[in-house]
């Protein structure tokens, strides 16, 4: 306040100071859209989580803070919660209630009926020889007289107080094995019999082995169905010495490889010799006798024979003469193919072919 003259007044100075003016809402929105935030971060986690986890494990969440089971079915003995698990103990706190268990249990009690007192004793049932209308007759008249045992069980009864009974049915079993076995036999005879019979039709047809039907030896054996390749003076298989086949041997493999397609039994393959020693170094008949069975091993194979077939190979040099009177003769060079059976032949069979 300024002094002024005498007689006048005083003169009053205002000052108004201007403040910034404030939001329509204050700061309440801040808050709610950091609640909306947390929530849907709180969402999102929620989402990553079913996914990182399996069922089982969900589950077991699911279980463990189920507010309806707040206590374990199972306790440690002290009544304590969750069957003495906590938070802070090892391992997973998941509970298998929805899971499936199998238990075992005790072994059940087996009860003799024999034992039991309330069942009376049946009194032995005789034996009458006579038709079989007349036993029958006479066997419902005697069930019908006992106490328990009905009229239709009196063949059962009967049959088990039989004696020889359970030596007649174990016979009966082995007859049917038996018989079995001896039919699978006679049908792979009778394969082995067709291929055989085939095999010399389609040898004799060709032009090209026509010239060499004498020389394929084809028979029955108990071992199998052996085919023999023979050498014939002036017509050998291999050249003398040579483990290579010549183009009539390699027609009359291809014929053979054909017919044992028919069949799916393995396959042995023999080599002989004569009895003329080898003039060559380092080798002998045993050498050469393997040699010639494998070059028509592999000529089985290049004709469609699958390899897996083929059980061994083997040479014999001059130890199984074809002819034995004639240990020198051509044809105890040969080549053997056995197709072996797959089914034992029962004896009395006629395993050699007419």
């Amino acid at each position: 306040m300024a002094k002024g003259k005498k007689g006048e007044g005083g003169t009053i100075v205002i000052k108004r100071i201007e403040e910034g003016r404030q939001g329509h809402h204050g700061g309440a929105w801040k808050v709610a859209y950091a609640d909306f935030v947390t929530a849907m971060m709180a969402f999102f986690l929620l989402m990553w989580l079913i996914n990182a986890t399996t069922v089982e494990q969900r589950r077991g969440l699911a279980d463990y803070f189920n507010p309806t089971t707040p206590i374990s079915s199972g306790t440690t003995g002290m009544g304590l919660p969750f069957g003495g698990t906590t938070i802070n103990s090892v391992g997973n706190l998941m509970r298998d209630t929805g899971a499936l268990r199998v238990e075992r249990g005790a072994r059940p009690v087996r009860i003799d009926l024999d034992d039991e007192e309330e069942e009376p004793e049946l009194p032995a049932i005789t034996r009458r020889d006579g038709p079989p209308e007349r036993q029958e007759e006479n066997g419902a008249a005697v069930a019908r007289s006992q106490t328990g045992l009905a009229a239709r069980d009196y063949a059962r009864q009967g049959e088990y107080h039989r004696p020889g009974a359970h030596a007649q049915a174990a016979e009966a079993g082995r007859m049917t094995d038996a018989s079995l076995r001896l039919e699978l036999a006679r049908r792979e005879q009778q394969a082995m019999e067709q291929v055989a019979e085939t095999l010399r039709q389609a040898v004799v047809a060709d032009p090209a082995t026509a010239e060499l039907a004498r020389q394929l030896s084809v028979e029955l054996t108990p071992e199998g169905l052996r085919i023999q390749l023979l050498d014939a003076d002036g017509r050998p298989m291999f050249a003398s010495g040579n483990a290579q086949p010549n183009e009539r041997s390699r027609a009359l493999i291809r014929a053979v490889a054909v017919a044992a397609g028919r069949l799916p039994n393995p396959i042995h393959l023999t080599g002989h010799t004569d009895s003329m020693a080898f003039r060559g170094e380092g080798r002998s008949n045993w050498e050469l006798s393997v040699e010639r069975a494998n070059a028509a091993r592999r000529l089985l194979v290049e004709s469609g024979v699958l390899e897996g077939r083929i059980r061994s190979v083997s040479g014999m040099a001059d130890r199984e003469p074809y002819l034995r009177d004639q240990p020198g003769s051509a044809a105890n060079r040969r080549v053997a193919i056995t197709l072996l059976r797959q089914v034992e032949q029962p004896r009395g069979m006629n395993a050699v072919s007419p």
